[in-house]
């Protein structure tokens, strides 16, 4: 598999057509900018800040939610006000909302192009063929698409941190969701070229790197050339972790229902694995996880978060939660707040419930729960959430973390933020460190969105469980299962012994 990495960040010339990119919605739209942003500079593109400065607009759009498709025809009226003011500006919209609404948006007089998540490839093609004089559409979905094969063009400012898809499109039918409409099948990239492009970020000078998909815990793949050699989620997230231990790793999104053991023992042998799982829960009742077809229980969702409390007794759990779902009752959006309260959530996505047309839901049930009561429950979840970070930011007051320095606060150009192994945003003054540097701090006060700390030059303080150092026994660990598991259960109970031993 080929890589070229030759352009991992974009190229900025005015003597070349300037494209200008807007993206909106989740990470994987974040990723798929970058794809679409590679193709275009090998075919002799470069990147502007503005559509001001644009020969090319598209704009990566979200169809989650029905606000966020309103935004983007909001935008595209100021995009043909655009096209008035320069003639010969091309307007395209990609993504989720371009595969739901392909007609309705090719009749809008500021749209040249409609491409779907599977026909970046053909971007270039799709600009060229206007020149027939007729709009252009692609909104074909494939079973084979991954851009494995292409190296994404970082738009990140930082240089730190970067976003790489292991797979694409989603298998769940979750009753609420449109992303398997507007993504199609779930497919899962070759472990090499991941591994490959993580190696090459890595190199170029970042030192995060977030494994991205739909349902990460259900990555798959097997060798087409070999039936027999497949790779799984946990055997993927070590083959990235061992690249270097200063390469921090992330992942999302989680499903409860297919997250097994093997992850979370591979996160606990490897210290640059970051303890954060986003473990979304959409409801607390059991009703209300039936109708959303989520396929597992509110009993076997408190399985999954004891499993991973026992196996990383510090990792930080966030959840999504829907407000007002069909037919929620009171007594449904109790048992969403009870939960919360027995998982103790360090922060989460919260949403009233927003109808997708041709979603199970949208077929099958009724959107009858009252805005009004849809906006009452969402604020008493969101109030509930804030007290819940509130307390867990807490708890880190008086620890040290290391931190990943990835840019200056907003408020003061003199402090600079990070994030801790936990996803805590946390705030510090910069004492002559940079974007980039790792380094130790310590907790001194916090809100219930952020840490405010300083830093400290003695090392981290290692954790009971997280900072085992497993090079002796490596050698001994054949595989993720068995033997890893028997491996980290004896460990575990050492640290616990000699942690009461202290106490």
């Amino acid at each position: 598999m080929n890589n070229n990495f030759s352009s991992i960040r974009p190229i900025f010339n005015e003597e070349l057509p300037q494209v200008f990119i807007e993206t909106y919605g989740c990470q994987m739209n974040v990723n798929d900018s970058e794809v679409v942003l590679s193709v275009l500079q090998k075919a002799g593109y470069a990147l502007c800040d503005s559509i001001e400065k644009a020969d090319v607009i598209l704009v990566n759009t979200c169809s989650i939610r029905d606000n966020a498709e309103q935004r983007i025809w909001g935008r595209l009226d100021v995009f043909l006000q655009e096209k008035k003011r320069r003639k010969g500006v091309v307007v395209g919209i990609l993504g989720c909302m371009a595969e739901r609404l392909k007609s309705e948006l090719l009749e809008h007089p500021a749209v040249d192009i409609v491409a779907g998540p599977d026909s970046y490839r053909d971007i270039a093609k799709l600009i060229a063929a206007l020149d027939s004089g007729s709009k252009q559409i692609n909104t074909l979905l494939s079973r084979e698409e991954t851009y494995a094969d292409i190296s994404p063009v970082r738009m990140d400012k930082n240089g730190v941190s970067a976003f790489i898809s292991i797979m694409r499109g989603c298998n769940n039918m979750c009753s609420y969701c449109v992303v398997p409409y507007t993504r199609g099948a779930e497919r899962s990239r070759d472990p090499h070229s991941i591994v490959k492009e993580a190696q090459e970020l890595f190199d170029n000078g970042y030192k995060e790197v977030t494994l991205l998909g739909q349902n990460v815990d259900s990555y798959h793949w097997h060798n087409p050339d070999n039936p027999t050699e497949s790779v799984n989620f946990a055997q993927l997230l070590e083959l990235v972790a061992l690249i270097d231990p200063k390469l921090r790793v992330r992942f999302s999104t989680s499903h409860p229902k297919d997250m097994g053991n093997g992850v979370l023992y591979t996160m606990a042998v490897y210290p640059n694995i970051c303890n954060h799982i986003h473990l979304p829960v959409q409801s607390g009742s059991d009703a209300m996880l039936l109708k959303m077809n989520r396929k597992y229980t509110r009993d076997a969702y408190m399985q999954r978060v004891a499993k991973i409390r026992e196996i990383l007794p510090d990792c930080a759990i966030t959840t999504d939660i829907i407000a007002g779902f069909c037919s929620e009752t009171e007594a449904d959006h109790q048992d969403t707040l009870s939960l919360m309260k027995e998982v103790g959530y360090d922060s989460a996505f919260m949403f009233q419930y927003s109808l997708r047309p041709n979603t199970k839901a949208a077929r099958h049930f009724v959107d009858d729960v009252p805005l009004q009561e849809k906006t009452r429950r969402l604020n008493e979840i969101i109030e509930l959430q804030n007290r819940l970070s509130l307390e867990s930011n807490q708890k880190t007051l008086g620890n040290v973390y290391t931190v990943l320095i990835e840019g200056v606060s907003k408020r003061s150009d003199q402090q600079l933020i990070g994030r801790t192994p936990q996803n805590k945003t946390c705030v510090f003054d910069a004492k002559g460190y940079k974007i980039g540097d790792y380094v130790n701090v310590k907790v001194l006060s916090c809100t219930s969105a952020t840490l405010i700390a300083e830093i400290v030059e003695e090392p981290q303080e290692s954790s009971f469980l997280k900072r085992i150092d497993f090079n002796d026994i490596r050698n001994d660990i054949k595989e993720i299962g068995k033997d890893l598991k028997e491996i980290i259960t004896k460990e575990i109970n050492n640290l616990k012994n000699q942690k009461n031993d202290k106490n």
